[in-house]
């Protein structure tokens, strides 16, 4: 085991980012590191914004959440001290991994957030994306704050029928 708890923490997250080939949020570190008691969420924070500032992973900031990501020198350091990590940790965070792979993956794949225009318009910004890759991106203008929050929160369960419905439009021959 290690001597400073936050480097251990930090580690585990690296661990844990390499291990997927998306981001993850603050809500998924939560329930790992949160549910198994491995540190509370103030240390949790503290050793997430260490490693943003040190430039091993990078954040996202959406509208609701924080998306993180490991940076190449992130996967550097832990090729060089990741075998710090215990055995019995690094099985738990696997196995936490395999097990909620999906629901993880289907988490973050599907992304809604809107801001405000210099124009006073609100853009509703909405994503589904597979891994790295985006399969379908789409931003819409709306007048107000009400309409973007609600179209935004409708994303989630609605976006795999709007991109059915995009391609099925986009690949009919009418003739």
């Amino acid at each position: 085991m290690m001597s400073e708890p936050i480097t251990l923490y930090k580690l585990m997250i690296l661990h844990m980012l390499n291990r997927v080939n998306f981001p993850l949020t603050s809500a998924q570190f939560s329930d790992f590191f949160l549910t198994r008691e491995y540190t509370n969420f103030f240390s949790l924070q503290q050793a997430l914004n260490e490693l943003v500032q040190s430039g091993l992973i990078r954040v996202e900031a959406l509208h609701s959440l924080s998306r993180y990501e490991i940076t190449p020198e992130g996967e550097q350091t832990l090729g060089f001290f990741g075998r710090r990590i215990s055995q019995e940790i690094l099985q738990d965070m696997d196995s936490y991994l395999t097990e909620n792979h999906l629901r993880i993956r289907e988490e973050v794949g599907t992304i809604s957030d809107y801001y405000r225009t210099d124009n006073r318009d609100y853009v509703v910004h909405c994503e589904v994306r597979e891994g790295k890759s985006r399969l379908i991106h789409l931003e819409v203008t709306v007048p107000d704050a009400e309409q973007a929050e609600l179209m935004s929160s409708h994303w989630k369960d609605r976006s795999q029928e709007i991109y059915s419905f995009i391609m099925k439009s986009l690949m009919r021959e009418d003739h």
